[in-house]
């Protein structure tokens, strides 16, 4: 199996349940502690062995491509003003990874999302990570693109939800490590298992041939659980459990809750920010 080199990240959602702060900028750019959300992916992305980094996108997400790109004016103000630091944070964004973006028409779903990117993938590996979900600190796709690598097989994250919160994801019927089935937000009695899909995937080329062949699904769109249901039931898919740091940010509260948590352990604002969270509980009469 050749070495998974490209991550596709999709991107190309409306981000209503952000509205009104994601109408002129996208939701993948909402803050996350220091910087938007969509760097903490890109550079899990880069940590896990990937040097390209395809953006599905949607119209209106130039502020993405903007982000990842050389600024010359802010550069040079930068270093006329002796500001380093942040100068070489600056110019690290554009030498991370080689940022290619990719334009889907017409939101049809997360299967379609990923098949738009096959021009630019043809028959190599690749890893797809959905913007709302963090993982930090992490070697969860490493081990992913390790589990690909050695076994020829699509691998996918999953995790543990105990109770009802599971029906909202697709959940996975595991045996060891081999994906059996998978089911999409099925109702909580009905649920094949505990272990939920969380955002993360590394695929074979076979994936943009499954694709092809499932067809469109409810309202129209193409859905990836029903290509890996397929790829499960033919080439075989790995499930790699995870455990440790997932950080929501797809809506207000968990991505609210994420920032706090993140914070906490930043190793300038940790200290300052636990403290002034300790005098507003106390304001407010909250906890001991």
């Amino acid at each position: 199996m050749a070495s998974v080199r490209t991550a596709v990240i999709p991107a190309a959602g409306l981000g209503t349940r952000f509205l009104p702060a994601s109408k002129a900028v996208p939701k993948e750019m909402v803050t996350l502690v220091d910087r938007p959300a969509i760097q903490w992916v890109v550079e899990e992305a880069v940590a896990a062995g990937c040097s390209r980094v395809v953006m599905v996108v949607g119209r209106g997400k130039e502020a993405i491509a903007d982000h990842f790109d050389r600024a010359p004016e802010l550069e040079a103000s930068l270093e006329a003003s002796g500001k380093r630091d942040l100068l070489a944070g600056v110019r690290g964004l554009a030498d991370m990874a080689e940022v290619i973006l990719v334009r889907q028409g017409e939101p049809r779903g997360l299967g379609h999302a990923v098949g738009v990117a096959r021009p630019v993938i043809r028959d190599e590996p690749f890893a797809v990570l959905l913007p709302d979900d963090v993982f930090h600190p992490s070697t969860l796709l490493a081990e992913m693109v390790a589990s690909t690598e050695a076994t020829g097989r699509s691998t996918v994250a999953v995790m543990r939800i105990v109770g009802p919160e599971i029906s909202t994801k697709g959940v996975a019927a595991v045996d060891g490590r081999r994906v059996l089935d998978v089911v999409e937000k099925p109702r909580f009695e009905d649920a094949p298992s505990d272990l939920a899909l969380m955002g993360r995937y590394v695929f074979t080329p076979a994936v943009f041939d499954a694709l092809d062949r499932i067809g469109q699904g409810a309202l129209g769109e193409l859905q990836l659980t029903d290509a890996i249901r397929l790829l499960a039931h033919e080439e075989g898919v790995e499930a790699q459990t995870f455990e440790g740091g997932y950080f929501d940010t797809g809506n207000h509260l968990d991505w609210l809750c994420s920032n706090v948590e993140l914070a906490l352990g930043h190793p300038t604002i940790g200290g300052p920010l636990a403290e002034r969270l300790a005098g507003l509980m106390r304001r407010r009469g909250i906890g001991p």
